[in-house]
């Protein structure tokens, strides 16, 4: 059973992604997501454009560009760009990762995923799994 502290962290950075999320241009999904090691935040991200392009997420028909960026890919390019490292961190994200995220949330050494709801594709989680890292879902009613 997980110990009492350590829910109560969780679900702290949990609302924490969730606040994050609002400060996404993304209509259809808001994300957010926090990077957090040694109980200290290292990083944050939400989904949306690359750096210099519109804010817009989604075209004309209401469907996201294909360039459009994870919430958990802002994060972890953001800790890539500095001195920190994500080895042995925790992602908390509003909604769980898809296959992409996945693979960079493996290969940057995030060892534990805590999420609040489901991607329609569980293909990422399922990956996770596979690679070792430890996965754990609390639904936004919990927080």
């Amino acid at each position: 059973m997980k110990d009492e502290k350590q829910l109560k962290y969780d679900k702290a950075y949990l609302r924490i992604a969730r606040e994050w999320a609002k400060l996404s241009y993304c209509e259809r999904k808001k994300v957010g997501a926090i990077i957090v090691k040694d109980r200290a935040i290292i990083s944050d991200g939400f989904n949306g454009s690359p750096s210099g392009f519109d804010n817009r997420c989604e075209d004309e028909n209401g469907e996201t560009k294909w360039y459009i960026l994870h919430a958990e890919a802002n994060a972890i390019l953001k800790v890539a760009a500095s001195t920190q490292s994500c080895k042995g961190a925790t992602l908390y994200l509003t909604l769980s990762p898809c296959k992409d995220c996945s693979k960079l949330i493996h290969q940057s050494g995030i060892n534990r995923v805590v999420y609040m709801q489901d991607y329609k594709d569980v293909e990422g989680l399922d990956f996770l799994h596979k690679a070792g890292v430890v996965i754990e879902q609390i639904p936004e009613e919990f927080l």
